[in-house]
């Protein structure tokens, strides 16, 4: 049976490298992937998928109104699919989240799912809330805080570098915004000050 797979981290552990390199592995396989990405996050550039270390590939874009059941079927009127790749997908709307769940159940194709838990404020996204409740599989790609521990929370950054604690749950923005850190550090609003101090 194909099944909706939620791949979740903080920011900068590698979900778009790991959803390329599996978009990959079908194609060396001769499968046709379906690559979709957020449309409100561009700084790839328009319909593309990119990760830190170089890799790149085309992607269809969604927006908080698109039926991607409907997307998906289409394409597939056109053309065998064999999977559904889904970058950002914290900007999924929960009913979003259903239509790529009816993709697998009804279509059986496997849809993976790729984005960020929580936001700067340790508050779930709206297609990650529904991605936790209703996924088939639930999978954490995993990032460490300047301290070594195990990165969970993301905290945003202003232009002077200063912790961000109010403002629009979606901005936008890369390692230049936003920083990983383990919930102590988070907690504290600590960014790596005594880092130095600590590994002296």
């Amino acid at each position: 049976m194909a099944k909706l797979y939620f791949n979740y981290s903080s920011m900068n552990a590698g979900k778009s490298t790991v959803l390329l390199q599996a978009s990959y592995n079908y194609a060396e396989r001769g499968m046709t992937a379906l690559l979709l990405t957020a449309a409100v996050d561009d700084r790839a550039g328009h319909g593309k998928i990119a990760s830190r270390i170089g890799l790149a590939a085309a992607a269809d874009t969604f927006r908080n109104d698109d039926d991607l059941f409907g997307h998906v079927s289409a394409a597939l009127a056109k053309r065998p699919i064999h999977a559904v790749f889904v970058d950002e997908a914290q900007f999924l709307t929960e009913t979003q989240v259903w239509q790529l769940a009816s993709v697998a159940d009804t279509l059986a194709i496997p849809v993976m799912c790729f984005g960020l838990r929580t936001d700067f404020q340790g508050r779930l996204f709206p297609g990650s809330q529904a991605l936790l409740a209703i996924a088939d599989s639930l999978k954490e790609i995993k990032t460490i805080c300047w301290c070594g521990r195990k990165a969970t929370m993301v905290a945003r950054l202003d232009a002077a570098g200063r912790v961000v604690e109010e403002g629009e749950q979606v901005v936008i923005g890369g390692e230049e915004s936003y920083v990983s850190l383990c919930r102590r550090h988070w907690v504290d609003r600590d960014l790596g000050s005594g880092a130095q101090a600590a590994g002296e």
